[in-house]
Order: structure tokens, then C-alpha cells, then sequence
């Protein structure tokens, strides 16, 4: 695991879990990693009929405050999978 520089307090796998649920309320999510870099799963209703890069862009956009600035939690999602359910 590498090492990336945050000012950020709490969990981090929390807080990408926390927000991919405010945004996509029936989510599923498993979050693994540390050190800037996570895998992340989203099982979902709403990726029924989308594409898997209109998938991924849901969940980007939900995480997108964490992935922001010099000091961000989130360096880099090193694996991104959507499910619909």
C-alpha cells in the first residue's frame, strides 16, 4: 500500500461508503484500501439499462469531494465496479 499525504480526519473507506449512499440510496458498497488508493464495488437498482462508464460517473460524482485538492483522501480508485441489482 502507498502513502499519500492527508489532512483528512475519520475513516476514509467510511466516507466513500457514506457518500455513494447519499447519493445512490439503495447502494450496496464495499470499499477497500488505504494510503489514497481504493478499490470500490457498487451494487445498485439504479445502473439498470446504463452503461458501465454512466455507472462509474454516478459514483465519481458522489465521491468527487473527497478526490478534490492537494491533501484529498482519495489519490486514485485503482478498481471501479458497478452491479445493477
Amino acid at each position: 500500500m502507498s502513502h499519500h499525504p492527508t489532512d483528512f480526519q475519520g475513516s476514509v473507506t467510511d466516507a466513500i461508503r457514506e457518500a455513494i449512499v447519499a447519493a445512490i440510496s439503495d447502494a450496496d458498497v464495499l470499499v477497500s484500501g488505504g494510503g489514497g488508493h481504493f478499490t470500490i464495488e457498487v451494487t445498485s437498482k439504479v445502473f439498470a439499462g446504463k452503461s458501465r462508464v454512466e455507472s462509474q460517473r454516478l459514483v465519481y460524482a458522489a465521491i468527487t469531494h473527497l478526490m478534490r485538492g492537494d491533501m484529498a483522501p482519495v489519490h486514485a480508485v485503482d478498481s471501479l465496479r458497478t452491479h445493477a441489482a
